[in-house]
């Protein structure tokens, strides 16, 4: 899951006036404020073309995840109908990123001249995009953990609890949910409430996940220690899986999303100090940290399971005979 538009994200600044696509007829007005930031505070610029890049490699990734997963029947079951929506989450947020920084980039070089009012449309859609995406993105994530977690502790009972119908009720009512509140988070941009939503979303989030994926951890750990008397490499092995897991779980999950839930934070807390204000110039860099996570998410959830490493190699062949 991940956001990339440079507008909505940077809500310490009205909405329009942050926007990319806005700024491209605001840069030369600008220039001065922006000389005089730079000499109070470091900002660290992000080349475009580095946008565009990660966003057509995690649209690749997210791609090939969601084809494996309609193409494998084995792979049509509750879990992998999760991980399918957690992978089409972050192939919006990639499309939209993509497209906003074409248009980015055809300004740049002079290839396109477009009205401003087609501008703030075309930016208000792709907020909408990109937030019902990363809402979408953080509710699957617990959806799946939660998976995870009937899977171990109700594995005798689990068919009967996460049939097929509960699990499409639950991927209809996150996306209804994700859509009608970044709508919401559009229309009301200005209000701090939006940011206090977000935080605690996040704050939400971060705890569900850590409490689930310990629980499951700590279990992990007993079971070994039972099965220490008869092979003490056993043990080491299960316990060491299950900690680099919750470590690569939640050390990804925070340091991608971390910088950015910060930043919100500090709009709230102390929006007109000189070293909050630093920070929000370098808000771009969060943005690639967040859409590095959807460049993660695919190997994180799916990549590690053999069935769909199998199938997405066959897809990768496939896609080379074809071509050659």
């Amino acid at each position: 899951m991940e956001m990339t538009n440079r507008s909505l994200l940077n809500p310490y600044i009205p909405h329009m006036e942050l926007s990319p696509l806005y700024l491209m007829e605001e840069n030369e007005t600008n220039s001065t404020a922006g000389e005089r930031n730079s000499l109070d505070c470091v900002q660290i610029r992000i080349p475009q073309e580095l946008f565009l890049a990660l966003g057509l490699i995690s649209l690749v990734e997210n791609i090939l995840v969601v084809l494996a997963i309609i193409k494998n029947r084995n792979l049509h079951s509750p879990m992998y109908y999760f991980i399918c929506c957690l992978a089409v989450s972050d192939m919006l947020v990639s499309v939209s990123n993509v497209v906003e920084t074409i248009f980015m980039l055809l300004n740049d070089h002079g290839l396109m001249d477009v009205h401003p009012a087609m501008l703030r449309h075309l930016d208000n859609v792709i907020d909408v995009m990109i937030c019902s995406s990363v809402v979408s993105s953080l509710s699957f994530l617990c959806t799946i953990a939660a998976d995870r977690y009937i899977t171990i502790f109700y594995a005798l009972r689990y068919h009967s609890i996460m049939t097929t119908q509960r699990a499409v009720i639950i991927i209809v009512v996150v996306w209804l949910v994700s859509i009608t509140s970044s709508i919401l988070f559009i229309v009301y941009h200005t209000d701090n409430a939006v940011i206090v939503c977000l935080v605690t979303f996040f704050c939400a989030t971060l705890v569900f996940n850590a409490v689930l994926y310990l629980h499951m951890f700590l279990l992990a750990h007993v079971h070994s220690r039972r099965i220490m008397a008869f092979n003490k490499n056993r043990r080491q092995s299960t316990s060491m899986k299950g900690a680099m897991t919750l470590t690569i779980l939640l050390g990804v999950f925070i340091v991608c999303w971390g910088p950015f839930f910060l930043h919100l934070i500090l709009i709230l807390t102390c929006p007109t100090s000189p070293f909050c204000n630093c920070f929000f110039r370098n808000f771009n860099l969060f943005l690639i940290l967040i859409i590095c996570n959807s460049l993660i998410d695919p190997l994180i959830y799916a990549y590690r399971s053999k069935e769909l490493r199998k199938t997405l190699k066959e897809l990768v062949l496939c896609s080379w005979c074809f071509g050659a």
